[in-house]
């Protein structure tokens, strides 16, 4: 597993496919953060980092789908998938390699914002006069976001040789798991009978919750288990594929 993850990770930062990444991620949320009046911190009369968090969720709606677009795709392109199910590996090993590999390039770009962070907690008035804890809460809740969001790309990606099809599955997926059943229970015969049971299946609500600063173990175990089928998902995929 860590011959697999190590490759990948050095793919990502002997090409500019990392730091495109990680570079428009800070770029976009910079902007949104410091420039734009409508959405600076600058502008609030509190400080805060609410429009990260609530900006990010949609960013990695669509970047994390751009890199995990070839982790199995471009395998199949290059008919080098059936090699590597070849070696000494197990799918497991294979799938988790590639999993936390571009896991870890989307903590990579997170970690920059912590400067973001360190701004506002000198800006303050009185200094440090920031929720720690709800900001501390909300990276959590992005990272659990990250996962679930990367293993839906992979998943994507071990559907089809072609790469933009896979993009477009995992851009369609990630917004349906995150926003789709919000939507739905908004629905009139849903509103004010079952509308809060099909809120709960949609990471938006978990996002939401754990953002406020309370790290709730329904929250958790709800993020792990939709990494784990996705993953399981993409497991049976190749298994099928191999047969």
């Amino acid at each position: 597993m860590f011959a697999i993850y190590k490759k990948e990770l050095n793919s990502f930062f002997s090409s500019l496919t990392g730091y495109i990444v990680i570079g428009v991620f800070l770029v976009i949320t910079g902007l949104f953060m410091w420039l734009f009046t409508d959405t600076s911190v600058i502008e609030y009369s509190y400080a805060s980092l609410d429009t990260l968090f609530y900006l990010a969720p949609t960013l990695f709606t669509f970047l994390i789908p751009a890199i995990t677009m070839k982790s199995f795709s471009e395998e199949s392109q290059k008919q080098t998938l059936e090699l590597l199910m070849t070696k000494p590996l197990t799918n497991t090993q294979i799938i988790l390699g590639k999993y936390f590999a571009y896991f870890t390039l989307i903590i990579f770009a997170l970690l920059p914002t912590l400067i973001y962070y360190y701004s506002i907690y000198q800006l303050g008035a009185p200094k440090g006069n920031i929720d720690t804890g709800a900001v501390i809460g909300s990276y959590i809740g992005l990272i659990f976001l990250a996962g679930v969001f990367v293993a839906i790309g992979i998943f994507s990606s071990s559907l089809t040789k072609n790469q933009v099809v896979a993009f477009v599955i995992a851009i369609l997926l990630s917004f349906l798991i995150h926003w789709g059943f919000d939507f739905v229970s908004k629905l009139p015969v849903f509103w004010g009978v079952w509308d809060d049971m099909i809120q709960k299946f949609g990471i938006d609500y978990h996002y939401r919750s754990i953002s406020k600063g309370l790290i709730d173990t329904k929250d958790v175990i709800y993020f792990i288990s939709v990494v784990i089928i996705f993953l399981v998902f993409t497991d049976y995929v190749l298994k099928k594929r191999k047969y």
